[in-house]
Formats: C-alpha cells, structure tokens, sequence
C-alpha cells in the first residue's frame, strides 16, 4: 500500500491471543477455587458471551462493571453452576489480576512488529481495560514496537466512535491518509476505521468473514505482502 507512514494495530485478539491467555489464567484460578470446572467446557461458553458483553460495552450498553459481572453470571448459569454473586466478583478480580502474566501471542506476531516497524511507525488503539492493557503490553514485550497507546479510557470514547481514532491520530502526530488500521472486529476496528476515513486490514483468523467484501488475513505474517 502507497502513502502509509503508520499503522495502528488493536490489541486482543489480534496480537494478544484473548482467547488462549483466558484459558490459562481461568485454569489458575478454578485449580484452587472451583476444581469441578472443566476449564475448556467453561470458555466454549464464555467466549461467545463475552464477545456479545464487549459489543454491548464498545455501543455504551454495559459499564465496566456490568460487562465484569455479566460475563461470568451469564457463563456459569448457562453451565447450570451455583456460584454466588461474591464468588463472581473474586474471580472476576482474580482474572484480572492473571490474565496479564499470560503473554501468548498470535503466530508471527514478533516477526511481523519486527518487520513492519522497520518500515512505519506502530501505534495500538484498543477499547480494553488501561489497567490491564499496560501490563499486557509490558509483560509481552510488545510495548517496544509501538510509539503510542491509545485506549478508550484515554478518548472518553471506543471503538467503533471516531473520535478515537481521531484521538489517536492527534497522539501519532499523523493524519487517516497516511494511517491503516488492522483489527479483529468488524464493527469496532475495521467498519469504525473506514467510516471515520481511514484504511483498514480484517484480521479473521478463522475465516469467519470471508464474504464480507473486506481487505482481509487470516494470518498476521500475510501483512508482509501487503505492507
């Protein structure tokens, strides 16, 4: 692609693996606490439920307290799971606290920084938590790529709102002509980027989305042909 100088990047599922990382601190957790709990059997059906909470959250539908609880409640009572609401709260806490020193990323995800950063500058826009995303970054390594961090506590707005991304624009010191925004969510990364004016990579590793008519990769070391 001709005239870009910088890319901006979400951060969960995209180059932090969400998914993975929540299976590993969920496992810490329900070893001591809950050692009934098949961790796996338990994120086949919080996924999806935390996928629809975050979606909810990004439109201002769910605070951040609401999205904390809701989340779990949801999860363990479709599991048909008798929890009280102060255990929810403690593992919510808990799963915070963890998630952090799990720092699995998507195949390619160092090449592909280490390459792109050679050539443009790195910049991360994400709607999560600024408590967690920062120890996210810093305990991966990946703070070392990218010359800013923008996430919607910072803008008082999320993604897909474009004044985040005007927000963060306005941090790069860099302009939507010259920027690409690469994400795993349609809504909030790739369709809030376009709309707002700037060019926009769908990260969808699992071939979800091929029908959408989208620039498109189902694999991070793919942006080296395009970038």
């Amino acid at each position: 692609m001709k005239n870009i100088t910088d890319i901006f990047f979400d951060l969960d599922h995209t180059l932090w693996d969400f998914d993975a990382n929540s299976i590993l601190a969920f496992d810490k957790i329900f070893a001591t606490h809950h050692p009934t709990i098949d961790t796996n059997t338990f994120i086949e059906i919080y996924a999806p439920i935390n996928q629809a909470c975050w979606k909810l959250y990004q439109v201002d539908k769910m605070t951040h307290e609401e999205l904390r609880y809701s989340r779990l409640r949801q999860s363990f009572d479709a599991m048909n799971y008798t929890i009280s609401d102060n255990d929810i709260d403690y593992i919510s806490e808990k799963y915070i606290e963890f998630m952090p020193d799990n720092n699995k990323l998507f195949d390619g995800a160092i090449e592909v920084l280490e390459y792109l950063s050679a050539k443009y500058k790195l910049h991360i826009i994400t709607n999560g938590f600024a408590e967690v995303q920062g120890r996210k970054m810093n305990n991966s390594g990946l703070n070392t790529y990218f010359k800013t961090i923008t996430n919607s506590e910072m803008a008082g707005v999320k993604k897909p709102h474009r004044n985040i991304f005007e927000y963060a624009l306005s941090l790069a010191k860099t302009n939507k002509e010259n920027s690409i925004m690469i994400g795993d969510c349609i809504d909030a990364d790739v369709r809030g980027a376009i709309n707002f004016g700037m060019k926009a990579i769908l990260f969808d590793e699992k071939g979800i989305y091929a029908d959408e008519g989208l620039h498109t990769i189902n694999h991070l070391l793919e942006l080296k042909k395009i970038l």
